[in-house]
């Protein structure tokens, strides 16, 4: 990612709005600062205005450790100023709609976490505000920002794996795994919408997409299953949370999946495979994908972030995989790095985004994930839901 600008000193502010200081929003708020440090000649330099948080100690943590100018309780005063242009929208899901969409009629950029809205509704909804304002969007999905996931999404446009037969999806996690896990409103579907596959999935669909889409096409049928392995959880008192347990509390119902798999039909003719789920006893963040052509493949999971499994250029039978390390000349590695074996972080991809949202905004036109992408994954998810209730085949 080149980013054209001035030199640093020189480069217009661009005021920053976190809504919901969770995890979730202290990260965006530590990619916003770290901006300049990796990109140097960032057209427009991040400015850490304000917080809106319900939370006292969320708003004091802003002021004093991530060096906010003000902290709010309430989202609607946020959205009013005139001295921010972006708004992250952190919150949890029920909220991200109402926000996202008065922030972008109030003409200001948006960088919403996944998924966009609780359901295919609420995910357009915000589509269509973004459209109307003619403002940037951003959507978290991060993980198609790692280095090797640009290194393979490179080698399999770049036709090295010939036609491309399957793409297999696995998002595995064991956050609720624990029978005492508190029922937050994660576990609400009018609160969180779906669980597992608007948690999990939807990364899992974005990668395949942004990883082989070119050579397969979009996706033309699904048919799907889920379960909730857990019906029922012990209630939450206060703020929790998804890692948090409830042990002891009166039991309430779980009301959305906490596993999904679904068989996917692409354009291409190619076949995908998706698996998640946040009750995997001994698994966790295991998010990855399998890209197989009919010369070779491709792997990668979140836990090895720089490194991509490759097998390419070889016989049919009785091929190896190799191990590819990434290194600067690959994606944005040499933003963090200097050189392969480097490890990078998490951290590290959300910074790339908020690179692309600020290219987005100072070139008018849309760089990395954006709010169309959410509307993709989306439609897939609610395919994917309607296949389960319907019992069948879904055609998109």
């Amino acid at each position: 990612m080149t980013l054209p600008g001035s030199l640093p000193g020189e480069v217009p502010s661009l005021g920053v709005g976190v809504v919901g200081f969770g995890w979730m929003g202290q990260v965006h708020a530590r990619a916003y600062a770290r901006l300049r440090q990796h990109y140097p000649q960032t057209p427009l330099h991040p400015r850490l205005v304000a917080v809106a948080d319900t939370d006292e100690r969320g708003r004091l943590l802003a002021t004093s450790a991530y060096g906010f100018e003000d902290a709010v309780p309430q989202w609607q005063d946020l959205v009013a100023r005139e001295d921010i242009q972006v708004v992250s929208v952190c919150g949890p899901n029920f909220v991200h709609r109402e926000v996202a969409v008065a922030a972008a009629r109030a003409g200001m950029h948006i960088w919403v976490e996944k998924p966009a809205g609780r359901n295919l509704a609420d995910t357009l909804e915000i589509a269509e505000a973004v459209r109307l304002a003619d403002v940037a969007s951003a959507v978290g999905f991060n993980y198609r920002n790692a280095p090797a996931v640009e290194l393979a999404r490179d080698i399999v446009t770049g036709g090295e794996l010939g036609a491309i037969e399957t793409v297999t999806m696995s998002l595995l996690s064991d956050y609720a795994a624990h029978p005492d896990g508190a029922l937050s409103w994660r576990f609400d579907p009018t609160l969180a919408g779906t669980g597992a596959l608007g948690d999990l999935a939807c990364h899992g669909l974005d990668l395949a997409r942004y990883v082989a889409g070119a050579a397969t096409g979009d996706v033309t049928e699904v048919v799907a299953d889920q379960v909730a392995f857990i019906s029922q959880r012990p209630q939450a008192t206060g703020a929790v949370s998804h890692f948090s347990t409830a042990a002891g509390g009166a039991l309430g119902p779980v009301g959305n999946e906490d596993h999904a798999s679904a068989l996917l039909r692409y354009a291409s003719g190619a076949r995908g495979l998706l698996t998640a789920s946040r009750v995997a006893v001994g698994e966790q963040c295991a998010y990855g994908f399998e890209v197989r052509g009919e010369q070779g493949a491709v792997a990668w999971d979140f836990r090895r972030m720089d490194e991509l499994r490759v097998c390419r250029g070889q016989a049919y039978q009785d091929a190896a995989w190799q191990v590819q390390h990434v290194g600067p000349r690959d994606g944005e590695y040499a933003a963090f790095q200097p050189g392969a074996g480097v490890a990078m972080g998490y951290d590290d991809l959300k910074v790339i985004e908020a690179g692309r949202l600020v290219a987005s905004i100072a070139e008018k036109r849309p760089i990395g994930a954006t709010i169309v992408d959410a509307v993709v994954a989306a439609r897939l998810v609610d395919a994917m839901t309607r296949s389960f209730d319907e019992r069948r085949w879904i055609s998109l």
